[in-house]
């Protein structure tokens, strides 16, 4: 999954992804998912998964895993952030998250015969939260990469790299990452997405071109609007979001894809907090039974992100 172009050759993505979480419940509600922002129509607002989650059975086996302060609750406490279509944004009501980690995060907490509640903020203080026993696990697009694993362990569940997206017809005409040399891009505040524009605005002077302009924002709305306006060529972020905001925003009319092939492919994982080993094992062995039956696949297929998946739910295996 990993592509790497001549130009980026050396250059790391660091995996600062930017969502949260906080302690209280599915908090901030308003159309804060891109393709809203993106004035977008088009996408299905309602949850493309819900049958699949709805026919997810408890599997005895993974269920003795469970440690017995969750298993008493019956409940999971997920830090999100609920602003990323696909993976996880508003329905139509303004209110219920819904997308494909929504989904997955459902499916394993039915496998292991309990619920899980969603808590919404900003993704720079996700692991904060973790860390403090705020949330019991994360799943908010993140890139398991080694720094993090220093902080927190991961269950790897997803593959997906950096897009960049362009305004429709692609006026600057950007192929390659080497073609946003002296132009203005947009991307989320410390995200990996700005870490390596910063590093290939840097292999742009090197090698006699103009500087990339790198406008940081945590506004999907205004990252978007500089995109759509021309104020800034292009928004990187990740591939699977910008697609579906290609597709959905405008009825497609706003927004392309520039490449479709991932830069910098990268693995996302689930977080738990380290010595939290049991609950990161039930959670893995949850995930790898959605697996083997085929549920985390047809999860994916509903959302349209069939090349995302992967097969084996692994720990720890993000790499730099």
């Amino acid at each position: 999954m990993k592509r790497k172009m001549s130009i980026i050759a050396g250059l790391s993505v660091c995996g600062l992804l930017f969502a949260g979480c906080s302690s209280a419940g599915v908090t901030d509600p308003g159309p804060s998912a891109s393709h809203q922002a993106a004035g977008g129509g088009g996408g299905s607002s309602e949850d493309l998964g819900a049958s699949i989650v709805a026919a997810v059975k408890v599997d005895p086996a993974v269920q003795k895993l469970l440690p017995a302060e969750y298993a008493k609750s019956g409940v999971l406490q997920e830090g999100t952030n609920i602003q990323f279509p696909p993976a996880n944004f508003f329905a139509s009501d303004g209110k219920t998250p819904i997308g494909n980690e929504i989904d997955t995060a459902k499916a394993i907490a039915a496998r292991l015969g309990v619920k899980v509640e969603f808590q919404n903020s900003p993704f720079e203080n996700l692991i904060t939260s973790l860390q403090s026993g705020r949330v019991d696990f994360t799943m908010a697009s993140m890139n398991d990469t080694p720094e993090r694993q220093k902080k927190i362990d991961f269950v790897d569940y997803f593959k997906t790299g950096i897009g960049m997206l362009v305004k429709k017809g692609n006026p600057d005409n950007i192929k390659t990452p080497q073609d946003l040399c002296g132009h203005s891009v947009t991307a989320g505040v410390a995200s990996s997405q700005a870490t390596w524009a910063k590093q290939l605005s840097q292999k742009c002077v090197a090698d006699g071109h103009k500087a990339i302009d790198v406008v940081e924002s945590n506004d999907d709305q205004q990252r978007l609007n500089s995109v759509r306006t021309g104020r800034d060529t292009a928004e990187l972020n990740d591939l699977a979001n910008l697609l579906y905001i290609a597709r959905t925003a405008g009825n497609g009319a706003y927004f392309e894809v520039a490449n479709s092939e991932p830069l910098e492919g990268a693995l996302y994982g689930i977080g738990v907090t380290k010595g939290n080993t049991a609950l990161r094992d039930a959670i893995q062995a949850a995930l790898q039974s959605l697996m083997d039956d085929g549920t985390y696949q047809k999860i994916l297929d509903a959302w349209g992100l069939t090349s995302a998946y992967i097969g084996k739910a692994t720990v720890n295996a993000g790499t730099d």
